[in-house]
C-alpha cells in the first residue's frame, strides 16, 4: 500500500512538469519585445507615419504691375506706352502673374532708343506627392534658366550667379538681332522661398542711334529684379497685417452665425 502511494506521487509530479512549461511559454509570448530596461518596443513590421511637409513660405504674389516702382519704370523704359504696364493673362494670379512695359524714346535725327521690360512670378505650394514649395520652386528655377539659355537666335550667351537677389539668382546675357537692329538682353532668374521671379530687360538703338551697353542693360535688370523679389515679401507681409488687423471684416461664417 505504501509502495503504491509513492508510485502515484511520482506519476503526478511528472505529469505536472509539461503543464508548467506550457504556462511559462505562453506567458513569455506577448507579441512585443522588451529591452533590457523592461520597456516594450514596437514590432519590426510597424508602419511609420508620413512626415509632414514644411509649409510654403509665401501664400500670395504681388501685383506684378506694381512690383517695380514707377521711378524705376520711368528710368528703364522712358517712353513706356503705359506706365501702368500690361498684365499677362493668368487663370490664377495667386499662382502665376506677370507684367510688361515697352516704349520707344524718339530723339528725331539723333535716332531712337527702344526698351522692353518683362517680369513674371510663379508660386508653388507644398505637395505631399511633389515635395515642398521651395523644392518645386528650385526645380522651376532650373527650367527657367534652361529656357533662357536656348533663346532662339541668341549670340554671345554668358551666365553667372548673382548675389543679393533672393535665395538664389542667376544672370544670363546675350545679343539678338531682330527687326534689322542689334538688341542687348539681360535675364535674371531668381528664387525667393517658394516663388520664382523671371525678369528680362532688353534694348536697341533705332535710326542710327547707338546700341545700348550690355553692362548698362544688365545693371538695370538687376536693379529691377531686386525690387520684384522684395515685392514678394511685401505682399505677404501686407496679407498677414490684414488678417491680424482688429478692424478686418468678419468672415462669412462669422456673419452667418449672428
Amino acid at each position: 500500500m505504501h509502495r503504491s502511494a509513492s508510485r502515484l506521487t511520482r506519476i503526478l509530479a511528472c505529469a505536472a512538469v509539461p503543464v508548467m512549461l506550457v504556462v511559462a511559454g505562453c506567458s513569455s509570448d506577448s507579441g512585443s519585445k522588451k529591452g533590457s530596461d523592461g520597456s516594450s518596443s514596437s514590432a519590426p513590421g510597424a508602419k511609420k507615419s508620413v512626415a509632414a511637409l514644411e509649409p510654403a513660405k509665401f501664400a500670395e504674389l504681388p501685383d506684378p504691375c506694381k512690383a517695380i516702382s514707377a521711378k524705376t519704370i520711368t528710368s528703364l523704359v522712358p517712353k513706356a506706352k503705359s506706365k501702368a504696364g500690361s498684365p499677362a493673362t493668368s487663370s490664377d494670379t495667386s499662382v502665376r502673374a506677370g507684367c510688361s512695359w515697352n516704349g520707344l524714346d524718339d530723339n528725331g535725327v539723333k535716332g531712337s532708343q527702344y526698351r522692353w521690360l518683362d517680369v513674371g512670378f510663379t508660386r508653388f505650394d507644398s505637395d505631399q506627392a511633389l515635395g515642398t514649395g521651395a523644392k518645386r520652386a528650385g526645380d522651376d528655377f532650373t527650367k527657367q534658366l534652361a529656357k533662357t539659355r536656348t533663346a532662339e537666335g541668341a549670340k554671345k550667351i554668358t551666365e553667372a550667379p548673382v548675389s543679393g537677389i533672393g535665395e538664389q539668382a542667376t544672370k544670363v546675357t546675350y545679343d539678338l538681332s531682330k527687326t534689322g537692329e542689334d538688341f542687348k538682353y539681360a535675364t535674371i532668374v531668381a528664387r525667393t522661398g517658394n516663388v520664382v521671379v523671371t525678369l528680362t530687360y532688353n534694348g536697341a538703338g533705332y535710326a542710327g542711334a547707338k546700341t545700348p551697353s550690355g553692362a548698362d542693360i544688365l545693371k538695370d535688370a538687376e536693379k529691377a529684379a531686386k525690387e520684384a523679389v522684395a515685392a514678394v515679401a511685401d505682399a505677404n507681409a501686407n496679407a498677414d497685417d490684414k488678417q491680424s488687423s482688429p478692424s478686418a471684416s468678419p468672415s462669412k461664417s462669422a456673419k452667418s452665425s449672428n
